[in-house]
């Protein structure tokens, strides 16, 4: 797996605001912060064009506004994230970082047990549902009965 440009801290807080939104413009996300966290116009821009150009935002052009979305779910980005970690804290064993939480009492052992079982219902479901598509495919292929 290719390793993905990481995102800064200001580049996550205007991704949220597009994900909330679904799209956004630099107009947008400079009211939608202003509260909190007021930006220069050309600052949020020149965030845009920097997340653009690593892959997570896309613009469309409405008149003179370009109108950003994003590329990748918040899950997505997380799981790159976490993966850079693994790779680069734990030599690529997802087995040590999940059994250092335990020890630093970030995740017990319930939640943890609580994903496995999910895993594996997504993954029998998944298995059923590609059961099911070679049953409709190989019966499309064999000739019907007159």
């Amino acid at each position: 797996m290719a390793t993905r440009p990481t995102i800064s801290d200001l580049e996550r807080t205007l991704m949220s605001v597009i994900w909330q939104h679904g799209k956004a413009t630099a107009a947008d996300i400079q009211q939608h912060l202003a509260p909190d966290r007021p930006l220069k116009d050309s600052t949020i821009r020149t965030v845009l064009l920097r997340l653009e150009e690593k892959g997570y935002v896309q613009h469309e052009v409405s008149g003179r506004t370009f109108i950003y979305s994003c590329l990748e779910r918040p899950g997505s980005i997380a799981a790159h994230a976490v993966k850079q970690i693994v790779d680069r804290f734990c030599h690529g064993s997802l087995e040590s970082l999940l059994a250092g939480m335990v020890e630093d009492e970030i995740v017990d052992t319930v939640e943890l047990q609580k994903i496995v079982d999910r895993l594996s219902r997504e993954s029998s479901s998944t298995t059923r549902l590609e059961r099911k598509k070679r049953k409709r495919v190989s019966s499309q292929r064999s000739p019907s009965a007159p």
